[in-house]
């Protein structure tokens, strides 16, 4: 076999580098540095070598310098040229070339049985035991920055989803039918199920939809993007700027759509009224457009889903309609423990959830803050730290009027069985 010699990569080796990467691979795991890492590593001129045999390229290291910290991105050899010396060789001078340019740490990750992984121990790297390497793919590229801008889009939390207290219910329905199919598609694809692309939640107010729809955004690491049905309406028209908006959120790669209190939108079409039956007819459109793609999640909610288009509820445009109604019992002690806990306080909690019946979560959240207020202004009045009691919290509850009557939780009780979907 013909002799090999090393020398420092130019521009024209860009495509024959590409190429000996695809015939590199000894492992079925995925490089922790991407292709296109390399390929900008190359374009930006970082410090790299490559082998040629014969006038063929057989050989690669690619490096890339961060301060005095190097990392060796990529050691590839053609298949025919292993275990011949030559990927300690290419390390050898890539190391040279690093260290010539300041680095002081040369660093690599790469599976234990990736091509390299000889070379690397060869040329006196140590691997590091006791160490577990983590990653956390982002869903935004730096081309969607300007567009998420402009769309008024917000990255919610990852912790959200965790700071859900009560509901446990709907919790594990969201996060069984929504969330876990998108976050792992291969595994849901192996099991023939095809994650979801569009769900309503609907429910009294204040039962909590506008907040599971950004901690589901949160819990995939997805933006979140609201439409405004009373801003669009200023755009030249709810049915013109509902189009437009869809168009947009189409150059995305990962994005949650959140459209609240949707009947404004997709009530009952009226043949009297034109603009309605426009509106509910080019929002039927884009959802039909939207579900198209991977990697997107339109969630609409609604108070009143009996009120909503017969159409829009059709199967093959909404994949589910989950119900969020108001917080049982269980439900609303975990409410109250959460609130209370760092309230210093011992109180009656199992009272306070009977006494709180028909309470959404935001009604418990604003008499905890009720009580918490003044409780702060005793301790001010008294000199003495003062602790909330029992019958303080009870005497703001009784205080305060539930936002779900009788009625409503009748209503959402029939609404369910007619219209629930999960």
């Amino acid at each position: 076999m013909a002799g090999w010699h090393v020398r420092d990569y130019i521009p024209d080796d860009l495509e024959a580098v590409v190429r000996l990467d695809s015939e590199s691979g000894t492992s079925d795991r995925a490089p922790v540095f991407r292709l296109s890492d390399v390929v900008a590593a190359l374009q930006a001129l970082q410090p790299t070598v490559v082998a040629v045999a014969d006038g063929h390229l057989v050989g690669a290291a690619v490096g890339r310098l961060e301060g005095d910290r190097a990392w060796v991105l990529r050691i590839s050899l053609h298949p025919a040229w292993r275990n011949l010396g030559m990927g300690t060789a290419l390390l050898a001078a890539l190391e040279h070339r690093l260290q010539g340019a300041g680095a002081r740490l040369l660093a690599a990750v790469l599976p234990d049985d990736e091509t390299g992984t000889t070379a690397l121990r060869n040329s006196g790297f140590l691997p590091r035991e006791g160490m577990t390497y983590f990653e956390k793919p982002q869903s935004v590229t730096a081309q969607d920055v300007v567009l998420l801008s402009s769309l008024g889009a917000v990255m919610p939390m990852a912790g959200l989803w965790g700071r859900l207290a009560g509901m446990a219910k709907e919790k594990q329905l969201i996060e069984r039918r929504l969330v876990l199919p998108l976050a792992h598609p291969e595994l849901a694809a192996q099991h023939g199920v095809e994650p979801p692309r569009a769900v309503v939640l609907f429910g009294p107010p204040g039962t909590g939809k506008s907040t599971f729809a950004k901690a589901v955004a949160g819990r995939l690491g997805w933006p979140f993007v609201e439409f405004f049905p009373s801003r669009l309406a200023l755009e030249g028209g709810i049915a013109s700027g509902l189009s437009r908006r869809f168009d947009e959120v189409a150059h995305l790669d990962h994005v949650l759509v959140f459209i609240d209190e949707v009947e404004e939108v997709a009530a009952a079409r009226n043949d009297a009224d034109l603009a309605s039956v426009g509106v509910v007819n080019e929002l039927l459109t884009s959802i039909v457009k939207f579900r198209d793609r991977d990697n997107r999640l339109l969630i609409c909610a609604t108070n009143n889903v009996a009120a909503l288009d017969p159409a829009f509820l059709r199967h093959g445009r909404f994949d589910y309609v989950l119900p969020v109604g108001p917080p049982d019992e269980t439900a609303r002690c975990a409410l109250w423990s959460s609130y209370l806990a760092s309230a210093a306080t011992d109180a009656d909690i199992p009272a306070l959830a009977d006494a709180s019946e028909g309470f959404t979560p935001a009604d418990i959240a604003q008499a905890a803050r009720t009580v918490a207020q003044t409780v702060f202004e005793r301790t001010l009045d008294s000199g003495e730290r003062a602790h909330p009691t029992t019958a303080d919290y009870l005497r703001t509850i009784s205080r305060t009027r539930p936002t779900v009557t009788g009625e409503m939780a009748a209503q959402f009780a029939d609404h369910t069985s007619r219209f629930g979907r999960t």
